[in-house]
């Protein structure tokens, strides 16, 4: 795919109030780790994760969400009426029904002839829906779009170290502990064909992308029911097999790259820089080793705010701007790996 008139025109994130760090995790974990003999340290040691945040206990998706879609809004100067399309594309929904879009777009007052709905696309949520509206943009079916996504984490991570606690087993917490990773945090994107906006801001050209998949994987990381199909009586859990999704991941992401670089004839210094989906501090490691890229390319925020699902990306790059990691004429690479699996990468000239 290869885009001539989209842009990235603006960020917003929002980050929940409340700060968790690794260490009041492992206490909660204390009648494991005395059971197997563990030592505090080991879960930060393993992630790289020295804490993350959550919501207040009573919150929705849509609120903090739309938060996040005003500001990017209000940083481009685009009212809401003239946003044409509008995806929520969380792991999180606040419900079944309705699409938690329809509850974002009328926080925004969004006008009655723009496209709501919700995308799913396991972590790579967001840039599967960047991908939707970049296409609606170059087709000149609309001006703008607004990706948006709010991640909630409080809820499976407390389930979760209560059911590593039941269990006292170390295969069991193996199963387990890329839900510790867990971070909350809300984002996001604005794109336009660049005729619209505050003309000041600095508008960054999405040039397009390549996919893939590895699809024959799907079933190495599971977030649902504990049983087959919506059964009402069934707890919800997550269980993820790290190993195996590192492994599939790190292969599938190699394919991508190299297509990726001879689709937009890459030289051998590009790209400049990277954003990557943040998942923890051994998979940051091996996924740049397995590209053949100097790590220190790349921005990386999961030390602080762990893996934040769909948000984690566009918060990741929204930050990046901010300290002046990105520079104007950078050729930055947008890069994820999503269970499922599916690998997107994404190229913009900043």
């Amino acid at each position: 795919m290869k885009y001539s008139k989209v842009f990235i025109e603006s960020f917003g994130y929002e980050l929940p109030p409340h700060v968790v760090t690794t260490a009041e995790l492992e206490k909660k974990l204390m009648p494991f780790y005395r059971a197997v003999g563990f030592e505090p340290g080991q879960l930060e040691a393993l992630t790289g994760i020295r804490e993350r945040r959550y919501w207040d206990k009573e919150h929705t998706l849509a609120e903090h969400a739309a938060i996040a879609a005003q500001k990017a809004l209000d940083e481009a100067e685009i009212h809401p009426r003239e946003i044409g399309t509008l995806a929520f594309c969380g792991v999180c929904q606040d419900g079944f029904e309705p699409a938690t879009s329809c509850c974002i777009a009328d926080r925004l007052n969004l006008g009655e002839n723009a496209h709501i709905f919700d995308v799913k696309s396991a972590c790579l949520g967001m840039i599967t829906g960047m991908v939707h509206i970049a296409n609606e943009i170059e087709l000149g079916n609309i001006k703008a779009g607004l990706v948006v996504s709010c991640e909630s984490a409080r809820q499976i991570v407390d389930s979760t170290v209560d059911e590593i606690n039941a269990h006292k087993s170390i295969d069991f917490y193996k199963d387990t502990i890329a839900t510790m990773t867990g971070g909350s945090g809300a984002a996001a994107v604005l794109l336009t064909d660049g005729s619209i906006g505050n003309p000041d801001n600095r508008k960054h050209a999405l040039k397009g992308g390549v996919v893939r998949n590895a699809i024959q994987h799907h079933d190495l990381c599971h977030w649902g029911f504990e049983e087959t199909g919506m059964p009402t009586h069934s707890r919800v859990i997550m269980r993820t097999r790290a190993q195996a999704v590192l492994e599939h991941g790190v292969a599938l992401a190699q394919k991508t790259f190299m297509e990726f670089k001879k689709e937009f004839n890459l030289s051998d210094h590009q790209p400049d820089k990277f954003i990557g989906h943040q998942v923890g501090a051994i998979h940051h490691q091996k996924f740049y080793q397995a590209l053949n890229q100097d790590i220190k390319k790349d921005f990386c925020t999961f030390p602080f705010l762990g893996n934040i699902g769909t948000v984690s990306l566009p918060i990741t790059a929204a930050i990046a701007d901010e300290r002046g990691f990105l520079k104007p004429g950078d050729f930055v690479t947008f890069i994820g790996v999503g269970s499922g699996l599916n690998c997107y990468i994404l190229g913009v000239q900043w």
